[in-house]
Parts: C-alpha cells; sequence; structure tokens
C-alpha cells in the first residue's frame, strides 16, 4: 500500500506570507493548494539550492518572482513549507536554516546556523562556568537546548546574555532557561513544562513522529483541509488558531476530566484560546448520530460575541451548529422562561440591584459603622454562599475571613437591614441571579440533563 503524502506547514512560512502584497497573495495561495494536493506534480518545479546547510531544503518555482522553501526528508512522504518571498530571500532564508530532530524530546527543531556564532569549547572550566554550572549538559539537553548550541549557552554570564541569546534558540528552549534563570530546578523546570523525565528512544530520521511532538506542534501544522488552509492563510498572523504550547494542547485534547476543571492564569495567557479550541475538541468527537451540542457560557453579551467570531474562525459550518455560545445570564434566562419557571419573575444582576440595596441600607443602624459594600459582601459570601434564610441560622453560622467581627447583636441589627432588602425584591417579583443560575441547576438536575459549570 503506497504511503499517504503529507504537507506541514510552519509558521514561519506563514509569517512570511503575510509579507506578500495583497495583490500577489492570490498565486500564492494557488500554489499552496496545488501543492497540498499534489506536491509530485508535474507542473512543481524543484531545484537545489547552492551553499545550503541541510541538504533536504528545496526551492519551488512560484512565478518569476516568488519562490517557496520546502523541505522533503529522505525517509517518508512527508513535505513541508517552510518560507515564501522573493527569489534572492527565499534562498538567503534557507542558507541560513538547519532542520533536526532533538534526539533528546523528539521535537522538529528550527536552527539559525549562521545568525550565531558558534565556538569552539575553550576549556572545561568555562564551559562548565556561567548562568548554568549548576546545570547539566544532559538536562539543558533534555529540556529541549539543541546540542549544537549547548557551547553558547555555556558562554551566558548573566541576564542580559541570555535576552541576548534566546532568540536563535528553539521556544520550548528559550522557556527553560528562563525558568532555570529564575532559579527553579532541573527538576522543577521539567514540572513547570510539563515535560517527561523518562528515557525515550527517538529516531532522528522519523520525521512523520516529531511532527506530533507536543514542541513541534507549536511551529508546524498539518494541512489536510482544504476549507481550513484556506481559512489559514485569509488571516496567517492569528496564529493562535492553529499553533498551540502544549500545555494548552494537554488542556484542549484531554479526553475525560473527573468533574469540573478550572484553568488559572493572567491577562493574556490564552484562557480564552484554550476555551475555544477545547468547544471545537468536543463538538468534533460528538458521535454523529447524536443531537448534543456544546454550550459555552461567558459573563458578557460581548464576549460571547467575540467568541462566536473566533469559533467561525476555526470551525466549520457543520462544526459551529453544535457549538451554543450565551452570555450565562441570557441562557439562565430563557432557559427558565422556556420551562415556564416562575414565569413572572424578573431575575436582575447585582448591578441592577443598587437601588433596592440602597434602600435597605438606609435602615441600617449607623452606629455599627459598617459600609454599604459590606453588607453587599456579607450577603454574598455569608448569606448567598451558606444558603441562609432565616435569622436564627445567621446567628451561628460561620463567618471565617470576613475581617469583621460580629457578636449576637450586631448580627440581628445586620439581619435586619437583610430582611429589608429580601422584602424589596419580594414585593417586586425579583430575584437575584444567583438565584436564578441555583434555580436552572435544580430544574436540570430535576430534568436528568446535565449540571452547567
Amino acid at each position: 500500500m503506497k504511503e499517504k503524502i503529507k504537507v506541514a506547514m510552519s509558521v514561519d512560512f506563514l509569517k512570511s506570507f503575510s509579507n506578500i502584497p495583497r495583490t500577489q497573495q492570490a498565486k500564492v495561495s494557488k500554489f499552496i493548494n496545488d501543492f497540498k494536493n499534489n506536491p509530485m506534480s508535474s507542473g512543481i518545479n524543484y531545484e537545489k539550492i547552492h551553499a545550503v546547510k541541510d541538504k533536504n531544503l528545496r526551492s519551488v518555482r512560484i512565478d518569476q518572482t516568488y519562490r517557496g522553501i520546502v523541505l522533503k526528508p529522505e525517509q517518508g512522504n512527508i513535505y513541508m513549507l517552510l518560507f515564501v518571498g522573493i527569489h534572492d530571500d527565499a534562498y538567503d532564508w534557507a542558507k541560513q536554516r538547519v532542520f533536526n530532530i532533538n534526539p533528546h524530546t523528539g521535537a522538529l527543531q528550527i536552527i539559525d546556523a549562521t545568525s550565531v556564532a558558534i565556538k569552539e569549547k575553550e576549556t572545561e572550566e568555562k564551559i562548565l562556568g556561567g548562568l548554568f554550572k549548576g546545570i547539566k549538559d544532559k538536562h539543558l539537553l533534555k529540556l529541549g537546548v539543541p546540542e549544537v548550541l549547548l557551547p553558547i549557552v555555556r558562554k551566558i554570564e548573566t541576564e542580559l546574555d541570555l535576552d541576548k541569546t534566546v532568540k536563535h534558540l528553539p521556544q520550548e528552549a528559550e522557556e527553560a532557561l528562563y525558568l532555570l534563570a529564575m532559579g527553579y530546578s532541573y527538576e522543577e523546570a521539567m514540572n513547570e513544562l510539563e515535560k517527561s523525565n523518562s528515557e525515550e528512544d527517538v529516531n532522528i530520521n522519523d520525521f512523520d513522529k516529531a511532527l506530533n511532538n507536543s514542541d513541534t506542534l507549536r511551529r508546524f501544522c498539518i494541512v489536510d483541509d482544504d476549507e481550513a488552509l484556506m481559512s489559514l492563510l485569509d488571516a496567517p498572523l492569528d496564529q493562535w488558531r492553529v499553533f498551540l504550547h502544549p500545555s494548552q494542547r494537554k488542556l484542549v485534547n484531554k479526553d475525560k476530566y473527573n468533574g469540573p476543571v478550572r484553568v488559572l492564569g493572567g491577562a493574556g495567557t490564552g484562557k480564552t484560546v484554550v476555551a475555544i479550541h477545547r468547544a471545537k475538541w468536543l463538538a468534533e468527537n460528538i458521535p454523529s448520530t447524536s443531537n448534543e451540542r456544546i454550550l459555552f457560557t461567558t459573563f458578557t453579551k460581548n464576549l460571547a460575541d467575540d467568541i462566536t467570531s473566533n469559533l467561525k474562525k476555526i470551525c466549520s459550518l457543520d462544526l459551529l451548529k453544535r457549538i451554543e455560545v450565551k452570555n450565562i445570564d441570557s441562557w439562565v434566562t430563557n432557559f427558565l422562561k422556556n420551562n415556564k419557571y416562575d414565569y413572572d419573575i424578573r431575575y436582575l444582576s447585582n448591578e441592577s440591584l443598587q437601588e433596592y440595596w440602597e434602600n435597605a441600607y438606609n435602615t441600617a443602624n449607623q452606629d455599627l459603622g459598617l459600609s454599604l459594600d459590606f453588607y453587599k459582601e456579607e450577603w454574598m459570601h455569608v448569606i448567598q454562599a451558606q444558603g441562609i434564610t432565616n435569622e436564627k441560622v445567621y446567628l451561628k453560622a460561620k463567618r471565617i475571613g470576613r475581617g469583621v467581627p460580629l457578636n449576637r447583636s450586631a448580627r440581628k441589627e445586620v439581619w435586619s437591614v437583610f430582611e429589608e432588602y429580601r422584602a424589596y425584591l419580594n414585593s417586586n417579583n425579583i430575584k437575584e441571579f444567583t438565584d436564578a443560575v441555583r434555580d436552572a441547576r435544580a430544574l436540570l438536575k430535576a430534568q436528568g440533563n446535565i449540571l452547567p459549570y
């Protein structure tokens, strides 16, 4: 049986494609599509590149002006689109690159071979010194540092030197070196990067396996879908759509979780990207005979609209039909109304309840010296959190972490404000939105459906 042709595209290819004038991109897009369908077509002219360091690199003619750079390993039926540009730029780029499978990690790495001056080891003392003097060579290699670049890593003396050097290293090595420079041990860095410390036999000629390596997938994607390819070329700088960090990919592709999962991270760390890809993965894995759908909830309508727009960039029309994106208050309200649940009650967010809180606060004993914000937080973190419905329970309730001690008489005074607040809500057929979520979950449970988290 003939081995199936596999075509991969690098992040450098997309970056270089984005630099081509829009008026010229159409012909390049056509070439890419033709190349994907049959890289051995007689219409594709492969040319050797003189003085290139990697003998597997070839140039392909797109027209009189533009050339593409392709890697065709000696083993396997794999072709990799690496760069596209005008003739001289493409050739210069190719002459500066070497492609190797890291024998310690199994990742396909792109090394800039001429912009870094690699000198012979001077002395054993020199090599063992520097910023990473306490880290063994075998550990640096396991963290993704290419062996050919070990000498320059050993010459790094300061964090300023590190800043100048890491641009020449694969991304996984860059991240690892910064962790080590911050004081992480080798074991801690491996754990942080979610790398396995077990020894694995790596075939440095098996490009097919290397393309599935989590670090390789930071910079290469397999091109096997015409619609996805055209969408990718339409916005080549939206690299979040294809190239995920290994820790992101692990969250996205995990088959099963034992209950709810919380993903923590600061702004800009890719939490929404992970959620978008996770929704796509879940939708792809719904059996074709099932009517099940994926519910993707957010806190605001604007974010829901933005997520829907981004899902359109990575999902087919059929896949999009399996994903519903709604801000949580809209979904819960519609769900309750559609099920005729307390139909006359209005559910309001905390922001919409300010007037009711102010009215209740006007009845408070001001001698206690408690602000309106205190009452609102006490209600949220104690009353609502513990489901307290009467004064007797509140008098005995735990208030750990609230910061302001309340004796029995003070609690009675505070509870009177809560009763006033609740009376305003009841008289106007209003419930807080947290109650709406609780009602929806109870109704879903009664119906035997999955609870939303």
